[in-house]
């Protein structure tokens, strides 16, 4: 494991220098635009390989564990009718549509019980095990 720390070993390429710090150059300007450039500048470096942590990535690539796996956006289709289902879907700024299925028995008052908006709605459809509603959210 490489040393990403001060006072740990480097050991990129078997690099035997310690992790320090180096001085920032400019001031803090977090009192216009926090947090500034300066603060959270990473100024991590091994004097000995002349590595720099700000020249690494943020995060290290990741191999998916399966190139067979294939994602699939999920649909009405794709839904339960063995319970209150439902996907989101943008609508508006301000409201989104819930679209969804529900098995026999279940009142329009039990599905809006879960999927009420923030702000209320209202139904555009039910009937038949399907719905969609309109969520208001802002």
């Amino acid at each position: 494991m490489f040393g990403t720390e001060i006072g740990e070993t480097c050991k990129r390429d078997g690099c035997v220098g310690v992790i320090d710090e180096y001085e920032k150059e400019g001031c803090c300007s977090c009192h216009i635009n926090p947090p500034c450039g300066y603060c959270v500048e990473d100024n991590l470096y091994c004097p000995v390989c002349e590595w720099y942590s700000k020249d690494e990535p943020i995060t290290p690539p990741v191999k998916a564990p399966n190139k067979d796996i294939l994602f699939k956006r999920r649909t009405v289709d794709d839904l339960d009718n063995t319970k209150i289902d439902w996907i989101s879907k943008s609508h508006t700024h301000f409201s989104m549509i819930k679209e969804g299925v529900y098995p026999e028995g279940v009142t329009s008052k039990e599905v809006l019980e879960k999927v009420k908006g923030t702000f209320g709605g209202r139904f555009n459809h039910f009937g038949n095990g399907k719905f969609k509603y309109t969520a208001y959210t802002d």
